[in-house]
Formats: C-alpha cells, sequence, structure tokens
C-alpha cells in the first residue's frame, strides 16, 4: 500500500522544504490543519484571532472607525457615495456626449407620455407622473451606480401603488363626485402615494444602513419575471375600463382581475363607441411601431417615438373635433405648470404604510438591481448593490416631498436608453431636461390628450413583459425546479394580488432551496486508478476500495434541518445502528462482504456551513465512533465549519491530529493507520 500516491512516510529533514512545494514534490507527509498552519501561516496571529472574542474583535474595529475620519478617508468616502467623482473625470466627452444626449432625449420623449399614463395607473392625476419622471431621475444620475440604467415610473409599482392608495383612499359608493370633492379625493389619493413612496424609500435606506443589498439574491430571477409578466397581465385588464370608456370603480384585493372581467362584461353594452375608436386606432399604430423598434433596432439611428406621436396626433384630433364635449371623451385637463411646493406626506397610519411600502421597496430594489447587474455584466463594469439601496432610498425619499409616487428603473427605458446609445448616468440629465420642459412650458399642448390614448401606452408598454413567457419551454429543459417557481409565482400573482403573489413566490422559491438541501446524498469515495482523485464510488467500477476504510463525502450545509438526515446517512454507511450492531453497508458489489469500518474520514469541503445543532450533530458523532472504536478523520474543512466544530467542543472528541486539508492527506493517513493497527490489507476494485 505505500506504493499509493500520498501513502508514503514522513520525509526526512533534509525534504522538509518538499512541503512548501508540494505541486513539484511527488511523495510527502500527510498534512494536518495544524501543520498547515505552522508552515503557511502566521500560527500566532491566527491562534489570537481564533482566541479572541466575537464582541473584543468588534470593539477593536469600533475604534478603528474614528481614524476613517481624516481627510483621506472623508474623501474616500465621498467617492463612494457620489460615483460622478468617480466616474466624470474619466468621461469622454467627444466620444460619450452625443449618445447620451441622443439617448437621454429620447428617453425624455417616452418619460412624458409613460408617466401620465402610469400615474393613471396609481390613481392619481397625471401631471405627477411628469413630477416622477423628473426627480428621481435627477437623484440617480447622482447617486447610481448603474451607466445604462433609466429610473422613473415603472408599471409594476404603479399598479402595487394604485391598489394601496384605493385602499388607503377609497372613493365613495355614490361615486358622483363634483368638481371640488374630486379634487379633494384626488389630494388625499397624492398624499397616499407620496407616503408610500416616503416610507419605501426610508425601508431601503434602513436596508442600506445595514448593509443589507444582498437581500434582492432572495429575489431569484424566475420571481422577478413571473411577478411582471403576471402584473403586466393585470395591467391589460385593470385598463380595459378606460379602452371602452366606461366610468366603472377599480378593484383591489384578492381576485381583482376576475372582479374586473366581470365588471367589464356586465357593462360592456354602455361602452362609448369614441373612446373604443380612439382605442383600436391607437393600438393599431402603437404595436407595430413597438415591433419595428425591436426588430429594425440595430439599423435605426434611433427609436421612432411612437408614444409622443401618438400622443400629439390624439390631442390635435380631440381639439379639433371637440371629441370631449361632443362625445364626452375623458381628457388629461390642465396640467399645471412649475413644482408643487416640497412638504412631508402625511404619515397619520405610518403602520398601514410600511406594511404596503415594504413589498414596493423589494419589487423596486429587485427589479433595479437585476437590470443594473444585466447591463453591467454586458459593458464589463461593477454595480455597488449597497449604494444602489443609497441611491433608491434617497431618491423616493425626497421625491416623496415633492408628491411623487413610488420608482424604480423600469425595463422599457432602459433598454431604450442602450438601444439610443447611452454610455453615462449623464442621459439622465438630457431625460430630465425634455421633462422639465413639458413642466414649465408644454403642458397646456397635453391639455385635449385623451385618456384612452394613455390606457393604450400602459398596454403597448407591457408588450417585453408578456414576452417573458416565451422562455418557459428553455427554462424547463434548464431546470424544473426553477419552471415550477416561475408557474406557482405566475399563478399566484394573477389569481390572488401582485403582493400576495410575491410572497408566495419567494417562500415557495426558498423552500425549494430547503428541499434541495435534504434531498442531498451522502456519497462514499474511492481513489480513481493512478491518480490521487477520488470519486463517488458509484460513478465506476475501476475505483479502489480498502477494506476497513470509508470515505464519506456530505456535500449540503449541516444545520438543524438535516442533522437528522446527516445521522441518519452516516449511521447507514457506519453500521452505528440501535446498540452499534447493525452491519456497515458497502457500494460494491451485491455479493460483496463489509468488513467493520475501522477508519472513516468525512469530507467536509461540501459542506458550507454548520450551525450550533449541526455541530453538536458531528461532536456526538465523533463520540460514537470513538466508542465503536472508529477513527474518525475530518478533511477540508473550511474556516466558518473549523471554528463552528471547536465552540461546540470537537477536540474534546478528536486531537488536532485527526483534521487534515484535504482527502488525499487524510486517506495516506488512514492507509498506514490500518497498515500498522491492523492485518495487511488488500486492496478490492469495485
Amino acid at each position: 500500500m505505500s506504493g499509493l500516491p500520498g501513502a508514503r512516510t514522513c520525509p526526512g529533514l533534509g525534504e522538509a522544504s518538499d512541503l512548501k512545494f508540494p505541486l513539484g514534490a511527488k511523495f510527502r507527509e500527510p498534512l494536518t490543519e495544524a501543520r498547515f498552519q505552522q508552515l503557511f501561516a502566521d500560527a500566532e496571529q491566527e491562534s489570537e484571532l481564533l482566541s479572541e472574542p466575537r464582541w473584543s474583535r468588534l470593539c477593536r474595529q469600533w475604534r478603528r472607525w474614528p481614524g476613517a475620519c481624516s481627510r483621506p478617508g472623508a474623501w474616500r468616502l465621498l467617492l463612494a457615495r457620489l460615483p460622478p467623482l468617480r466616474w466624470l473625470p474619466h468621461y469622454r466627452w467627444r466620444a460619450w456626449l452625443l449618445g447620451d444626449a441622443v439617448a437621454g432625449v429620447t428617453v425624455g420623449i417616452v418619460h412624458v407620455p409613460q408617466g401620465m399614463a402610469f400615474a393613471l395607473l396609481t390613481s392619481v392625476p397625471p401631471v405627477f407622473g411628469l413630477y416622477t419622471s423628473f426627480f428621481p431621475v435627477l437623484i440617480y444620475t447622482l447617486l447610481g451606480t448603474g451607466r445604462h440604467l433609466s429610473t422613473g415610473t415603472f408599471a409594476v409599482l404603479s399598479l402595487m401603488t394604485g391598489s394601496a392608495v384605493e385602499r388607503l383612499v377609497p372613493e365613495p359608493l355614490g361615486g358622483n363626485l363634483s368638481g371640488i370633492e374630486r379634487e379633494e379625493l384626488d389630494a388625499q389619493r397624492v398624499g397616499a402615494a407620496a407616503a408610500l413612496a416616503f416610507g419605501s424609500g426610508a425601508l431601503m435606506l434602513g436596508m442600506f444602513a445595514l448593509q443589507l443589498g444582498v437581500l434582492s439574491t432572495f429575489l431569484s430571477e424566475p420571481v422577478v419575471k413571473a411577478l411582471t409578466s403576471g402584473a403586466a397581465l393585470h395591467v391589460l385588464v385593470s385598463q380595459l375600463p378606460s379602452l371602452l370608456g366606461l366610468p366603472l370603480p377599480r378593484q383591489i384585493g384578492c381576485f381583482a382581475l376576475f372582479k374586473t372581467l366581470a365588471a367589464v362584461l356586465t357593462a360592456l353594452p354602455r361602452s362609448s363607441p369614441a373612446e373604443l375608436t380612439i382605442s383600436a386606432l391607437s393600438l393599431a399604430l402603437l404595436v407595430p411601431v413597438k415591433e419595428l423598434n425591436v426588430r429594425f433596432r440595430d439599423k435605426l439611428p434611433t427609436p421612432i417615438p411612437g408614444e409622443i406621436v401618438m400622443v400629439l396626433l390624439a390631442s390635435v384630433l380631440c381639439f379639433t373635433s371637440s371629441l370631449d364635449t361632443r362625445y364626452n371623451v375623458q381628457i388629461v385637463g390642465l396640467l399645471p405648470g412649475g413644482f408643487p411646493q416640497p412638504h412631508l406626506p402625511n404619515l397619520t397610519e405610518l403602520p398601514r404604510i410600511l406594511v404596503d411600502s415594504l413589498p414596493i421597496a423589494l419589487v423596486a430594489f429587485a427589479v433595479s438591481a437585476s437590470l443594473a447587474s444585466i447591463y453591467a455584466d454586458k459593458y464589463s463594469y461593477t454595480i455597488d448593490s449597497n449604494q444602489e439601496l443609497l441611491a433608491h432610498g434617497v431618491s423616493n425619499l425626497i421625491s416623496s416631498l415633492f408628491s411623487c409616487f413610488p420608482n424604480s428603473a423600469t425595463l422599457a427605458t432602459t433598454s431604450l436608453l442602450v438601444d439610443a446609445g447611452g454610455n453615462t448616468q449623464l442621459a439622465g440629465l438630457f431625460s430630465c431636461i425634455v421633462v422639465l420642459s413639458v413642466l414649465l412650458w408644454l403642458g397646456p399642448f397635453f391639455y385635449y390628450l385623451p385618456k384612452a390614448v394613455l390606457a393604450c401606452i400602459n398596454i403597448s408598454s407591457m408588450r417585453q413583459m408578456f414576452f417573458q413567457m416565451q422562455e418557459l419551454p428553455q427554462l424547463w429543459r434548464i431546470s424544473r425546479m426553477d419552471f415550477a417557481v416561475w408557474v406557482v409565482t405566475w399563478v399566484a400573482v394573477v389569481i390572488l394580488s401582485v403582493d400576495l403573489g410575491l410572497a408566495i413566490g419567494v417562500v415557495f422559491s426558498m423552500m425549494t432551496v430547503i428541499c434541495r438541501t435534504q434531498r442531498v446524498q451522502c456519497l462514499a469515495l474511492g481513489l480513481a486508478e493512478g491518480t490521487e482523485l477520488y470519486r463517488p464510488l458509484r460513478e465506476s467500477h475501476k475505483l479502489l476500495k480498502v477494506p476497513g476504510l470509508c470515505i464519506l463525502s456530505y456535500p449540503a450545509p449541516l444545520y438543524f434541518g438535516t442533522r437528522g438526515q446527516f445521522r441518519r446517512t452516516l449511521e447507514w454507511h457506519l453500521g452505528l445502528g440501535e446498540g452499534g450492531k447493525e452491519a456497515p453497508k458497502t457500494d460494491g458489489p451485491p455479493n460483496a462482504v463489509a468488513e467493520p469500518v475501522r477508519v472513516v474520514v468525512l469530507d467536509c469541503s461540501g459542506l458550507t456551513f454548520a450551525d450550533a445543532a449541526g455541530a453538536r450533530e458531528v461532536v456526538q458523532l465523533a463520540g460514537r465512533c470513538r466508542d465503536a472504536g472508529i477513527h474518525l478523520l475530518l478533511a477540508q474543512c473550511n474556516a466558518s465549519v473549523l471554528g463552528t466544530l471547536t465552540q461546540a467542543g470537537l477536540l474534546n472528541r478528536v486531537t488536532p491530529e485527526q483534521l487534515f486539508v484535504s482527502v488525499q492527506d487524510a486517506a495516506a493517513h488512514a492507509l498506514e493507520r490500518l497498515e500498522t493497527t491492523g492485518p495487511k490489507t488488500c486492496t478490492v476494485w469495485v
């Protein structure tokens, strides 16, 4: 057996230097964790850090923080929190300025009709959609790290906000409101929407203070895509009354989609022919233009602004034909010029507002972070998720002072920005200039704009979200578990509501992760012929298995949910049944005779973390192995797992010489022990 790789006895003193160059040495002594620390690490410092209590380390870090308030520390902090200070000095003015200007103006032109349209989804007057298309964009330009990200009004957030606003400020049962009563109702709803923006911004700033940018990973890609696709269907159905000219109250809560469909079908004979005609003509223009922009994006110098063309044509048609007075077509009306006076939103119902703000904040950050990451990977730059939390939190918080509703990055305008040649956040300033010109001077031109056109813009902007369902066949082939997450989330969003669908999708997605850890198999390993590689015995019939030696790999975290499975699996392999009388199992041929295990090597390389319950399970296993006469060796534990096991009392059951840096080292030590403590072993090929 001494001829096996890694199984030779310890080299002499003259060969000690080979340990520092293991790749250049053919044979070397098995390395324990303690010996490895002596050779390759500062053992004194390592032991000091391991023995130092956690509270002491926190106090030591706390004492360092005042040093960060020096002038260099303050400058580093300023660079981290104001990204333009980093990228503006390196801005390529000749190469990038024209692209940013064209892209910014193009996106700004789309922001104007889209902002007014999404304001209707939020149940507030259209002008507040323009405010939301200005202030958040300006703030994100100063604080955001996504060079190609376009922020502003987002259909999914507008739908979620509108449902919350209708719940907080319901319309009177009678429905016939005078002009003054309608203005009072709109003012209350604007205040509720601004309070939701304030709450979501405050929550994101709290997450930033706790450095919880990693929370965006809990909204997996299938959950986000199913959420937006299901919400797109809600948007489509919610806009049907506006398309048909039916003054129906908005349905909220569970089954709202089906309630709206039933109400529309019941009131269908009372639909307005004029508004139905306007809707049909608007969709007949917008949908083909969207398709042309997608199919010829590489050939068009800039996307065709179908929305603004449709807005201008419809406004001119309504003005010249007096559709508002002759056929009672609902129009936008007067857009107030300038900006509203900044004031703090009404926070009298703060608990209810925070409950509604939490899913809005999570969706806003998840969609924005995922979009920013996609384009950061595509154009080779990095995104700071915590800085994104700060940017969107400040954006929502400050914009709420100007009566804006919740905002985030948007799918359609981000794609439009990239296609139009945008390069940096500077494009957001040009977009703000376009919206600002509408707020200051061009607002009266939209007085006669029919609201049915805005509803058509809402529906046409959902094209990209509807087409996400085309990815389902590919998702089925890649991962059926992710396919199930997508379908469950989508069904929950469509049948129940966007908020509940999001919660169900996140919970179901996390449950699939937990279920995967429960189904992990503990693998018995064997040595591949002529190598130092240990592979699962069932993968090949040409793997070396030594009688009396069992090498096991447990590729899953060890926590309270998996400790029972871990115990049963180890008992099955080692024969540690009730009373220790059960014979050990073998992965070899059916007629193979299982020899009692004398040495077991537990490969911990796949054990990513262990909690207190899992660590105690390993300690109990070590005690049971010692009582049964089985020599337990642990291999390749990471520092976190090893620290947890040590705190749980592992070194009271095993010695430091039983902890090895790799499976190869532990197996070599095991072979030496089998040769010296028992009869001569023979290898078995299985």
